[in-house]
């Protein structure tokens, strides 16, 4: 199996400017990916120790990178065919992916037969063999249960088992997910291993934390930081529009238009004009005059009880 994101999912250097994605506006700080990190440390000291024990032969897990992609991003890493645990974090909503790949799968097999290991063939598992497979990661979803007791009180439970990324629809294409990648050597096997978590499952998890974990000193620093960025948002100018309700033209119509013509609107003068921002309504107000410029008077809007009005 290749190396699960090996150019993608390596940590990016710390120097010089970072690109934005405007697709994922909300991206794990640093703080978060270390709280993660210490996390999965944790889960692959213990998985290692299990895979030894349990195979009776040499074997490791170490984490090599964490970082946050899009679920058909992280998809388009994957081997085909690979081993696709499909899990649940109860109470915790979303569906978890344990990834390995089948090589790797097929050797642990192997050794809790008593074989030696070595090369193995790619086929779908056995009806011996699948019971085996889910001994084992039912095991493994132990060691994460333990990994993540510090951050949240999880029950892993395995559900399915596939083969194929590309019909497993976990997520959405766009959904955002964290992975974490693993190097997991098994006797002479290795391969990258990979486990993906919902963004939308472990941000509050995290942001719980760090709330609990912040502090006084960095707690302070945080709420300036907010309070700055909410004036710089309040002052910021915005184009506002009043406008009367669209109406629709034939293209001939409007092709042939000539100053002078009288478009009808529709509008009815008992009505009060949208004020929109970004083509967004927010307030209603009918047109008039403040002098000698013009103006509109915010007036309630028609699905709204009486309110005092205001000049805009």
């Amino acid at each position: 199996m290749p190396a699960v994101g090996r150019g993608k999912m390596s940590r990016r250097g710390t120097g010089g400017p970072a690109p934005y994605d405007f697709r994922r506006p909300i991206k794990l700080s640093r703080e978060h990916v270390r709280t993660l990190q210490i996390a999965f440390e944790t889960y692959a000291r213990g998985c290692g120790t299990l895979l030894t024990t349990r195979l009776r032969v040499v074997s490791s897990v170490t984490l090599n990178s964490i970082e946050q992609l899009n679920y058909d991003e992280y998809v388009a890493t994957l081997a085909n065919p690979t081993i696709l645990a499909l899990v649940s974090l109860d109470p915790l909503p979303g569906t978890v992916l344990m990834e390995m790949s089948s090589p790797a799968v097929m050797t642990a097999i192997d050794h809790m037969l008593g074989g030696p290991g070595g090369p193995q063939p790619e086929r779908p598992l056995t009806d011996v063999e699948m019971p085996l497979l889910r001994g084992l990661m039912e095991r493994m979803l132990g060691e994460l249960r333990y990994g993540f007791e510090t951050l949240v009180d999880i029950n892993p439970k395995l559900r399915d088992i596939e083969y194929n990324a590309q019909f497993l629809r976990a997520h959405q294409p766009g959904d955002a997910v964290v992975i974490a990648s693993f190097e997991m050597k098994i006797g002479t096997e290795e391969c990258v291993a990979s486990i993906c978590l919902p963004f939308n499952t472990i941000l509050p998890v995290l942001e719980h934390h760090e709330a609990i974990e912040l502090t006084p000193a960095e707690r302070l620093a945080r709420d300036v930081a907010l309070r700055n960025l909410t004036g710089g948002l309040s002052a910021a100018p915005i184009d506002v529009a009043v406008r009367f309700h669209p109406i629709r033209m034939r293209t001939d119509d409007i092709v042939d238009l000539r100053p002078g013509d009288v478009v009808p609107l529709g509008h009815p003068i008992s009505v009060p004009l949208d004020v929109t921002v970004n083509d967004t309504v927010f307030a209603h107000a009918v047109p008039g005059n403040q002098g000698a410029r013009l103006a509109c008077l915010v007036v309630p809007s028609p699905q709204e009880p009486s309110k005092e009005v205001g000049r805009l």
